[in-house]
């Protein structure tokens, strides 16, 4: 990867279990939140010990590359006469349900003599209190070795195991327990390092050495009252057991995750470029970690999203809606796991509303909205109405089936009904943009009800209601038409609100008239949009509207998806990398930055980074 990584990914399994760095041996590794998850690596050379990962005092060794590609990052290193290679792979597969959510993480060890020497290396890694506790020193931890065959495993975790007691944004996991693993005979123990309680594991390197980190959460997520647990104990697995089959099979899935890889960055590049492929693969284990695979007590599969540094929402249908095109193009089951929470939630007695509800609760605990005598203030009516009817219109087109659309069809047509009388010009109220505020007359929120409701209509002419699929057809295209006349601009282009002249925004939610080809806007709007961004664009991305230089990285390539021409699509997906590769603030992926500095104005490891994947859905 030529791009210089704003943060360097490790461990990606969910937003609990979660390791970055910005300096491989030069810093401590951390959770995406920044607080210190510290996991150090030595290797010890002819009796010399040297840092390859973490920090320390110890020697670090000196670092040749860091490369990364969608599921592993490769660092070299060379000193003391061997060049040493350490491969992490955290292999969520979305096309695979089971490993989209097995909890174990690889780092593969491996050297060669480049003096011509012959050495002798072993490698020691050290996972800390950190990853078991919400910060060192808040409670005790412990640890035991544990009996896996093949393997040498020890665990530790919190002396007070209260399971699924809290919720929030900032805070990590003390309940559950950690494993660090390595294939054959190695020594395992605890200690102290850094002033940190730590378990270690070590074992000289012939060929190379396999250590596994893996993570059993005990339970995973409150659903409405019920403690559920991770998709990958369905049949009674046990973390021991899932362990030993991730060392067995480490060559195996490490082949298939190489060829998904090397198949994204090809398709990437011939859509988008190489800056483009580049950055999906950057975003892809960012968008599989924030979310969390369960199952029900009734079977149905929930695929539940943390609203990272924001306020921690959980099954936020706004963060859904801009991460669907990676999983629309790769596996709708797990699109359909983030819908069902909302779905169940709509119909409970709390939920009064006749517009969709904004989220279903605060990861990890999916047990209704949180926000007391507020709940209406932080509501998005109109907005997540059209995500909802959107999203489930796309789910049942790439399926080629509408039977999630029948299932939940009385209140997907409740909400249609939302849009058609309140989405022509939506009054004062959020969109998915709700930091900026509340807007009155918002075009882009009239576009995204006019495209719901283009949605429904198909569902509706899919389960062989024509005439109604036809006049909801016919009210769409007659909103298109008011946009085209009330929201233009003297120079073609189009306002951020109505009552808004010379202003402008990304008109992302346009982007589904393309994909779906439904010919409601004429090729003017498109062409002119795409003009006027060229003429907003700053250095590192063209503003989100003109009210502030901040920009969207997701809506940003929405937006470039309007263009015709591959050119244009190039050039503003190199803004975006170019904002990563010079971005100070160094943490996973940030989705808001000023568009003149690259600086971000917050969020980060966010879901949403998986709608820049929109362009390959693009014919």
């Amino acid at each position: 990867m030529q791009m210089r990584m704003p943060s360097i990914p490790l461990i990606t399994v969910d937003p609990y279990f979660s390791v970055w760095t910005d300096n491989i041996n030069k810093k401590p590794t951390t959770h995406w939140t920044a607080a210190e998850n510290n996991i150090i690596g030595h290797v010890c050379v002819d009796g010399k010990v040297y840092r390859f990962l973490g920090d320390d005092d110890k020697k670090a060794m000196n670092v040749v590359s860091v490369d990364a590609d969608t599921f592993s990052t490769t660092v070299v290193y060379e000193d003391a006469g061997v060049r040493l290679t350490a491969k992490f792979t955290s292999p969520m597969l979305v096309t695979d349900l089971y490993y989209a959510s097995r909890p174990v993480s690889y780092l593969k060890l491996s050297y060669e003599s480049i003096d011509g020497k012959e050495h002798r290396v072993t490698a020691k890694i050290f996972v800390s209190e950190e990853l078991v506790l919400n910060k060192a020193g808040e409670g005790r931890a412990w640890s035991e070795d544990v009996d896996i065959d093949g393997l040498s495993c020890v665990k530790i975790g919190s002396g007070e195991q209260k399971v699924l007691w809290r919720s929030g944004d900032d805070v990590r996991i003390d309940w559950g327990y950690c494993y660090l693993a390595v294939n054959g005979e190695a020594k395992t123990g605890n200690g102290v390092i850094e002033g940190l309680y730590a378990v270690y594991a070590e074992k000289e390197i012939e060929n190379d050495a396999l250590f596994l980190f893996a993570y059993d959460d005990i339970e995973s997520i409150v659903y409405f009252g019920e403690n559920i647990k991770a998709y990958w104990k369905n049949g009674g697995k046990t973390i021991e057991e899932a362990i030993q089959e991730a060392a067995d099979e480490y060559d195996v899935l490490l082949e298939k995750c190489n060829a998904f890889s090397q198949k994204l960055f090809a398709d990437a590049t011939a859509k988008g470029g190489e800056k483009y492929a580049e950055l999906l693969m950057l975003a892809y284990r960012q968008v599989m970690a924030a979310h969390k695979l369960v199952v029900d007590k009734d079977g149905n599969n929930l695929y539940i999203s943390k609203e990272c540094f924001s306020n921690g929402c959980a099954a936020t249908v706004d963060v859904t809606y801009p991460s669907a095109p990676m999983y629309l193009l790769y596996n709708t089951e797990l699109l359909k796991g983030m819908l069902r929470p909302i779905f169940r939630y709509a119909n409970t007695d709390e939920w009064k509303f006749d517009f969709a509800p904004h989220d279903a609760g605060q990861y990890p605990l999916v047990n209704g909205q949180v926000y007391g005598e507020n709940a209406l203030k932080w509501q998005m009516p109109v907005e997540e109405c059209g995500n909802m009817i959107i999203l489930v219109s796309a789910i049942c087109k790439a399926d080629g089936d509408y039977t999630f659309a029948k299932e939940n069809f009385d209140i997907l047509e409740k909400w249609s009904k939302y849009l058609v009388k309140y989405g022509k010009d939506p009054e004062h109220q959020l969109c998915t943009d709700d930091f900026a505020g509340h807007l009155a007359h918002n075009c882009n929120l009239s576009l995204k009800a006019i495209m719901g409701m283009t949605g429904f209509a198909e569902t509706l002419k899919n389960l062989g209601k024509n005439d109604e699929a036809e006049k909801l057809l016919a009210t769409a295209k007659e909103y298109a038409d008011s946009f085209i006349e009330n929201a233009e601009n003297p120079d073609g282009s189009y306002r951020l609100a109505y009552d808004r002249e010379g202003t402008f925004s990304l008109k992302y939610n346009a982007v589904w008239d393309k994909i779906w080809n439904t010919g409601l806007f004429p090729e003017k709007f498109f062409k002119n949009e795409i003009e006027r961004y060229k003429k907003e664009a700053l250095p590192y991305g063209v503003p989100l509207d003109s009210r502030e230089k901040y920009t969207k990285s997701d809506w940003l390539i929405w937006a470039a998806c309007l263009a015709d021409s591959k050119e244009d699509f190039e050039f503003f997906a190199e803004l975006l990398w170019n904002a990563y590769n010079t971005m100070r603030t160094r943490v996973p992926m940030t989705d808001w930055y000023y568009a003149d500095t690259s600086e971000m104005v917050g969020f980060r490891h966010r879901t949403v980074q998986g709608g820049l994947f929109i362009k390959l859905m693009m014919e």
